[in-house]
């Protein structure tokens, strides 16, 4: 899907263009974002930015963003993909359709546990909604974008290779999985499912990324500190030891 197998993760209200051709050098994707994209979810972002001093993209027009922001990586040697959060499907269709026509891909967020944001049904809360997540997977992949989902380990009820596999039928191509402190739910998934897998979650030197290797990521992705070249160039270079082809 990308080489190397190592992607930026996308940062609340930081990961911009400008992030990912800073860590080009590195990384073979960035997952830019997360964007909120229809009403609920971007009032849910107004409060966080409000009340929890968080920082969040709320530009006039989400999708005229996410256009300009791939476009400003055409001639960056990085595959850009969109991280996204809507609390109804057709928001997600549209931001697919962009990512298609600038040759990004598309990722729905079922992760961010915020409570304002699994107030109004994105995030997390998405994980205990099979079907409607499967929905939008199914929408959005009709386009012909490369879609996929970022998922969160350690949700009480949620089968996350159950749901990787159900995600699949409806279409999805990768998964980006945080992996909590359940590390070995990437084999799982990994025996479930044909998907391509991004192992996420404490990503920082050759043991996490030998770890994850083992357990059969396809690619791994650095987070918070995706913004410091030396953990990036210590993870490349662990990359390219135990997951390059």
């Amino acid at each position: 899907m990308f080489e190397p197998p190592l992607a930026l993760a996308s940062l609340s209200g930081e990961a911009d263009a400008d992030w990912a051709r800073a860590g080009a050098d590195y990384a073979g994707a960035a997952f830019l974002g997360g964007i909120a994209l229809d009403a609920d979810s971007r009032a849910a972002a107004r409060e966080m930015v409000r009340d929890r001093d968080r920082t969040e993209y709320l530009p006039e027009d989400p999708l005229a963003f996410v256009d300009r922001e791939l476009a400003a990586l055409e001639d960056v040697p990085i595959r850009p993909g969109f991280n996204a959060r809507s609390a109804t499907p057709d928001p997600i269709v549209d931001a697919a359709r962009v990512c298609r026509d600038r040759g990004a891909v598309l990722e729905i967020n079922a992760h961010c546990r915020q409570e304002e944001l699994c107030a109004v049904g994105c995030g997390e809360t998405l994980l205990r909604d099979a079907d409607r997540l499967a929905e939008y997977v199914a929408r959005a992949a009709a386009t012909g974008a490369v879609v996929g989902v970022k998922l969160r380990a350690e949700v009480p009820g949620v089968d996350l290779p159950a749901l990787a596999r159900r995600l699949e039928e409806a279409g999805a191509s990768f998964v980006h999985v945080d992996a909590m402190d359940t590390e070995s739910v990437i084999a799982e998934i990994i025996e479930a499912t044909d998907l391509y897998v991004i192992a996420n979650n404490g990503v920082r030197d050759d043991g996490t990324v030998r770890e994850y290797a083992a357990y059969g990521a396809d690619a791994v992705s650095v987070g918070r500190p995706s913004t410091d070249p030396v953990v990036l160039e210590r993870v490349r270079e662990a990359v390219d030891r135990h997951l390059a082809d």
